[in-house]
C-alpha cells in the first residue's frame, strides 16, 4: 500500500543527507553563470555562488527539464514504485507544468501505476518542509492518495516570511520598482515579504534595519502559528548562517521549539533574492 517515492526540485533546499536518508529524488533545476550552465554534475559551492553575486554575477535560470522529469519518473514507474511529486510554485516557475504533463503522459503508457503531481505553491524550505511532512505521513502509514490528499488540504498552511539584504535583486526579479531599490537602499530599508496562497511573493511590510527585519520574521510567526504545533521549524539563508542562527535562537528562546533545519537558499531562487535572503518556513493559520 505504501510503496511510493516521493520526488522534488532542487528548489526544496533540503541537506543531501536528509534526501539520501529518506531515499528521495531531487530533479534539477539549472542555472548559468557567466554562460557556463550549472547543474547535475558541474556545481558551484553555495558560499561561492554568493560571493560571485556580490561581485556582480548575475546567475541566470531555468525551469526543469521535461526529459530529466520523464527520467526520473520513468525510472520509479519501471522499478515498480507509485510516485507523489511535490513541485515548486507554478507562480514561480513552469516546472509544475511540466511535471504535470509529463505524469498524465506516462500515466497512459503505466496504467496499473499511480502518479500524483502537487503544485506545491511553495519555494525553497517551504517545498521542503511540504516534502518533510509528506515523508512523515508516509512513515505513519498514510497511503499514496492519502498523503497526497493531506497536502492538498494543508498545503496553505505551509507558512513562508522571508528578509533580503538588497532591494537590486527584488528589482531584477521584478519585485520592486527601481525607485525603490534605489531610495530603499539608501534608507535601509529591509523588506519583509511572504508567499501567497497562489504561491507568489509578496511584500508585507518595509521595516529599518536588518535586526529588525530578522525579528519581524519571528513576530509574524507568532501571529500566524495559534493552534498549530511546529514541531520542527526550517531557516534557509543566502550565505547569512549567523543570521539563520540567530533567528533559530530566538524562536527556541520565545516558544520553546528545539528542533530546525537550516540550509543555503538554492542558486534558482538565491538568483533572485540576492545574497543575506533570510527565510523562515513553519506551520500556521494562514499564509
Amino acid at each position: 500500500m505504501n510503496s511510493y517515492i516521493i520526488t522534488t526540485d532542487t528548489t526544496c533546499d533540503l541537506p543531501d543527507s536528509y534526501v539520501t536518508e529518506k531515499n528521495l529524488d531531487i530533479i534539477t533545476l539549472f542555472y548559468s553563470m557567466d554562460d557556463v550552465i550549472y547543474g547535475n554534475d558541474k556545481k558551484i559551492n553555495p558560499s561561492e555562488f554568493y560571493n560571485m553575486m556580490r561581485n556582480g554575477k548575475m546567475p541566470t535560470t531555468m525551469a526543469c527539464n521535461p526529459e530529466d522529469t520523464e527520467q526520473c519518473f520513468r525510472k520509479h514507474l519501471d522499478a515498480g514504485k507509485d510516485i507523489l511529486h511535490i513541485a515548486f510554485s507554478s507562480a514561480l516557475s513552469s516546472s509544475y507544468n511540466t511535471a504535470a504533463v509529463v505524469g498524465r503522459e506516462l500515466a497512459e503508457e503505466y496504467k496499473d501505476r499511480t502518479i500524483i503531481v502537487i503544485d506545491s505553491k511553495a519555494a525553497s524550505m517551504g517545498e521542503g518542509l511540504m516534502v518533510y511532512k509528506a515523508v512523515q505521513n508516509r512513515e505513519q502509514g498514510m497511503s499514496i492518495t492519502e498523503n497526497a490528499q493531506w497536502m492538498e488540504e494543508n498545503k496553505l498552511h505551509f507558512c513562508h516570511q522571508f528578509t533580503v539584504d538588497d532591494l537590486n535583486h527584488l528589482h531584477r526579479g521584478g519585485r520592486v520598482s527601481k525607485a525603490t531599490a534605489i531610495i530603499g537602499t539608501m534608507i535601509n530599508v529591509k523588506p519583509v515579504l511572504h508567499v501567497d496562497d497562489e504561491g507568489r511573493l509578496i511584500s508585507l511590510s518595509n521595516v529599518r534595519g536588518r535586526k529588525k527585519s530578522l525579528n519581524t520574521l519571528i513576530d509574524n510567526m507568532e501571529k500566524n502559528c495559534n493552534g498549530y504545533k511546529n514541531d520542527i521549524v526550517f531557516i534557509s539563508h543566502g550565505d547569512c548562517l549567523s543570521d539563520a542562527e540567530y533567528v533559530r535562537d530566538q524562536i527556541r528562546e520565545r516558544f520553546g521549539i528545539e528542533n530546525f533545519m537550516i540550509n543555503y537558499v538554492c542558486p534558482t531562487v538565491g538568483a533572485h533574492s540576492g545574497p543575506g535572503t533570510l527565510a523562515l518556513f513553519f506551520m500556521g493559520e494562514k499564509r
